[in-house]
């Protein structure tokens, strides 16, 4: 028991984290705290569709270099395969040199990477500059969630999981817009915006406290940055790699579903003959505002978010029905809604449920492996939804069977559920 080892009370006593918070949850300095956590948690959106607007002007600017056509889009698609294949590394990175100082050089380094095709002319310097961008994107995400997990727990952890989910969301949409306003003055303008980060970083110095462990955890920084500090009172337990196994592959299949609705609704509208931009901006931005009321919703929601996820995938897989049965451009929205209304309640769960499987000591890896799960699902979303499309003619036959996957997906979780239930069960007294 820690009582009965020498060691001075103040060591334990502050480093115990209070049942929600370990950081007051009020207060000038906790706005600050959220607000840049999730203003760092928004750069990797930024990278994945701030220069989408721009594509084509690139595509005629280098128009005579060989491959330009798989090139041009590798420049909006390669962050998110570097984040998702470097995220694990991130992770580990993370819980050797420590959050703060590594969330810091990434979000510079973000900047620097970012800004790069402003004065890069090779097409295939622009596309290695974006893959330096996902690196640091994986390290700032990585660290932003991390740092979530350091700082709160319980149902005020639970809360700022879920208005990540939402920042994400509402960004999105609003840095498209931007881009597109940005692409209007020449399609390397919207670079320039990267260079916001240079901004967040001196903030994050100092508006962000350096996370400690509880009791028996690794500390953060020192000689020896992963030594622990307790080891006498707690033993250090292996990874959790059988734990984390089961909900970081459901959550590539989750960022499938997640990533349909925005990746593929401008062509599902296409295919019904609505081509006007003024129709499928509107259409994509309510069902973003759907994924936030989800995320809302999952911020009120009591209870642990497992036994939900059943219903939650059921709700994604009605949305899919929809969408694959609409004839019309107000029933396919209704579809949509309902979907992301599901995904804007599944992200905050899946992201819930593997930080209640790490300690502070392996939360750093245990994050950047749940992050590259997700942003691997989100870079194979198109391929899986192209291949299925040309096996079954359409691209609403192919939601439709994603739909049927998630249907299937939402009965095994179910089974799972009651089985677990039933094995857990106090027996008759």
């Amino acid at each position: 028991m820690p009582a009965s080892v020498p060691v001075p009370p103040p060591a334990h006593v502050e480093r115990v984290p209070p049942p929600g918070a370990i950081l007051p949850t009020s207060g000038a300095a906790h706005r600050l705290r959220v607000t840049l956590l999730m203003a760092g948690s928004c750069l990797p959106i930024l990278g994945a569709v701030l220069i989408a607007p721009v594509l084509p002007k690139m595509q005629d600017h280098f128009a005579d270099v060989p491959g330009a056509t798989a090139l041009v889009p590798m420049a909006l698609t390669v962050p998110a395969l570097a984040l998702g294949l470097l995220a694990p590394f991130a992770g580990v990175i993370v819980d050797r040199l420590g959050r703060k100082r590594l969330l810091i050089v990434a979000t510079v380094l973000y900047a620097v990477f970012g800004t790069a095709p402003l004065w890069l002319e090779s097409l295939g310097a622009i596309v290695a500059s974006r893959a330096l961008v996902g690196i640091a994107e994986a390290a700032i995400m990585t660290c932003c969630t991390t740092m979530i997990g350091d700082y709160y727990s319980g149902r005020v952890r639970d809360r700022y999981l879920a208005l990540q989910t939402m920042c994400a969301s509402a960004s999105a949409t609003a840095f498209f817009v931007i881009g597109g306003a940005a692409g209007s003055a020449g399609w390397r303008t919207p670079f320039w915006i990267y260079a916001v980060s240079l901004l967040i970083a001196p903030l994050m110095a100092i508006g962000l406290p350096k996370p400690t462990a509880a009791p028996g955890a690794a500390a953060e920084d020192g000689d020896g940055a992963g030594e622990s500090t307790d080891t006498a009172v707690t033993p250090k337990r292996p990874f959790p790699f059988r734990q984390l196994a089961g909900i970081c592959g459901l959550t590539v299949f989750g960022a499938l579903v997640f990533y349909t609705v925005p990746v593929e609704m401008s062509y599902l509208l296409d295919d019904l003959g609505v081509t006007a931009t003024s129709v499928i901006g509107p259409a994509t931005a309510i069902a973003s505002a759907a994924t936030v009321v989800g995320a809302i919703t999952f911020a009120k929601l009591r209870g642990t978010p497992g036994p939900r996820l059943p219903l939650v995938f059921a709700l994604c897989a009605a949305g899919f029905a929809v969408m694959w049965l609409a004839n019309s451009a107000p029933l396919l929205i209704v579809g949509a809604v309902l979907n992301c209304l599901g995904t804007g309640l599944l992200l905050p769960s899946l992201l819930t449920i593997a930080m209640s499987k790490l300690d502070f000591a392996d939360r750093g890896r245990g994050t950047g492996l749940w992050t590259a799960s997700f942003f691997i699902g989100q870079f194979i979303c198109p391929l899986v939804l192209i291949a299925a499309k040309s096996a079954l003619g359409t691209l609403a036959a192919a939601v439709g069977l994603l739909g049927l996957a998630s249907a299937f997906v939402a009965a095994g979780l179910f089974l799972t559920t009651r089985r677990r239930t039933a094995v857990v069960a106090p027996l008759p007294q």
